[in-house]
């Protein structure tokens, strides 16, 4: 049950009286009951009408049959300190109590408000609702529940602090306090309205916790024009910002106005606020899909693709990339508007990765469906595997946003495994590398090699091979498999980089070497979790 006393009167009769909706009148006196708000607008103004007129069998004291706990009372005791009679030129002005209940019901009936400027009043109905719905359901999004957001004009905050300052004055005079907290916010209230209208409509739930969001961006003409004032007086609040097309922002104006003195407020912002010009306006109805995380291990056959799009100066070196034959597909599927790939670590672009393949990957942003089952994963596997022969895909499943982190956990902890082709400039029997075998733990001192310098910084880097086996060809030629610690540049541990890896395979050797071939065999990580085939 939820009730209005004898000492919201002064309030409500103040409020109607200067051009209030009821619905904001109810804010200002702390009503914080849900079902309330939903009522007819037409109910609402009768039932202030009704308390106006008092009602002396129900001792003066006007009650709405709702469900929700009473709203907060008035505090007690000294109001708070302020300028209490300031006008245009610092004093408030002087509103007369309405002694016509019916002119004030009707006048507020007829007018905009001039608090919330139509929020609470015409975008509260079911044509605005079904509107709304009417976007969601035309972007073929999948959900299974929503959350609902709203952004309204910043002056909305310049004219509730002139309507608080109003009735923080009103309420002083009866010796009772009212703090802007005590107030129900006009977001709050919108939303208990919107909610149950927009759940019936789309037939889901609303969930605070849901990734599919429903959005609602309110514009108003004057809100530059009202705002201006407040870059005068707190001109520091107010700083240009590229990606904003006004500085008037709402959480520059909060700010300014939590500077500004009431004195000089009330100086330069007519209180009460004065009817507006205009409606509220709604700007967009956005949807917008969480994002969904898929992740598999992926093999690379090709020494001619690189992991990432390869574009120098702005210009594409190679057609195509790991990224692309696997994201391609997917971005296709889930309906999504762009993509985020990472991995555990990189190859370049003549390295192949083989054996059971890296891990890797993929956000998909804005996805208009989400929902895949075990089967149609395996089946988009499978088109991924059958679109291209440089790449193949194992494993791939939707994951969470927490498990990715698991990929980046212990990057230097990890080992990978590579097979190196190696030439020597001097003639070598299997007794000159059989050594190579018995070497456990080597470290490493590795510069940043040149061919990385221009995008990563200098730096000294202490690596670990764990073991070597190496494997003669010929004369010329041997293979050695490495298992290294993550983060090792293997090509310069081979060919030595110019003395800026030591020791190097040429200095153990005491030759000149290089590397022709490279392929990483294992990157030692078990995620994400293997799948049945």
């Amino acid at each position: 049950m939820s009730s209005l006393t004898e000492e919201d009167r002064p309030i409500v009769q103040l409020l109607l009286g200067t051009g209030t909706c009821p619905r904001c009148v109810f804010r200002f006196c702390r009503a914080g009951s849900q079902t309330l708000y939903r009522h007819p607008y037409k109910e609402l103004m009768k039932d202030l009408k009704q308390f106006l007129k008092g009602n002396q069998e129900k001792e003066d004291k006007a009650c709405f049959d709702v469900a929700d706990p009473p709203c907060k009372r008035f505090r007690r005791g000294h109001a708070e300190e302020g300028p209490d009679d300031l006008n245009q030129n610092g004093v408030l002005s002087q509103i007369p109590l309405v002694n016509d209940d019916n002119a004030a019901v009707e006048n507020s009936a007829v007018q905009v408000c001039n608090v919330c400027l139509g929020i609470l009043q015409e975008f509260c109905e079911i044509d605005f609702v079904k509107k709304m719905c009417e976007k969601v359901n035309s972007s073929d999004y999948q959900f299974n529940s929503f959350v609902f957001s709203v952004s309204l004009p910043p002056q909305l905050s310049v004219r509730e602090h002139a309507v608080w300052l109003l009735v923080k004055q009103e309420m002083g005079k009866l010796g009772l306090s009212l703090a802007k907290d005590d107030i129900v916010q006009l977001k709050e209230a919108y939303k208990w309205i919107i909610h149950p209208q927009l759940s019936e409509e789309l037939g889901v739930p609303t969930d605070g916790k849901s990734l599919f969001e429903v959005s609602v961006v309110f514009a108003h003409p004057e809100t530059d024009e009202e705002c201006r004032f407040l870059a005068t007086v707190c001109p520091d609040c107010f700083k240009p910002a590229k990606n904003k097309q006004s500085v008037f922002t709402r959480m520059a104006v909060i700010k300014a106005l939590e500077k500004i003195k009431e004195e000089d407020f009330l100086k330069h912002f007519p209180c009460p606020p004065s009817s507006p010009k205009n409606l509220c306006v709604a700007l967009e109805i956005q949807c917008n899909n969480g994002a969904v995380f898929v992740a598999g291990r992926y093999n690379k056959y090709s020494r001619n693709l690189p992991q990432t799009p390869w574009i120098i100066d702005g210009e594409r070196k190679l057609e195509s990339s790991v990224e692309e034959l696997i994201s391609e597909h997917l971005m296709a599927e889930f309906k999504a508007d762009s993509f985020n790939f990472s991995s555990s670590g990189r190859e370049d672009v003549d390295v192949r990765t083989l054996g059971n393949g890296r891990p890797f990957a993929i956000e998909l942003v804005n996805p208009h469906r989400i929902h895949f089952t075990a089967e149609e994963m395996k089946r988009l596997q499978q088109t991924i595997n059958y679109s291209s022969d440089k790449i193949r895909v194992r494993d791939l499943q939707l994951v969470t946003r927490e498990a990715i982190g698991r990929m980046k956990e212990g990057e230097e902890e990890k080992t990978k495994t590579y097979s190196a082709l190696i030439w020597t400039d001097k003639t070598i029997q299997k007794e000159h590398i059989a050594f190579l075998d018995n070497i456990k733990e080597l470290k490493l001192d590795q510069k940043t090699p040149l061919r990385v310098l221009h995008r990563r910084p200098l730096a000294l880097r202490c690596r670990i091979i764990h073991t070597m086996k190496s494997e003669y060809i010929d004369e010329h030629h041997f293979r050695l498999h490495l298992k290294t610690q993550a983060g090792t540049y293997v090509k310069e541990f081979v060919h030595g980089d110019f003395g800026r890896t030591k020791p190097n395979i040429g200095s153990l050797l005491n030759r000149t070497t290089d590397i022709l071939e490279l392929d990483v065999e294992s990157v030692d990580i078990d995620w994400p979790p293997a799948l049945e085939n």
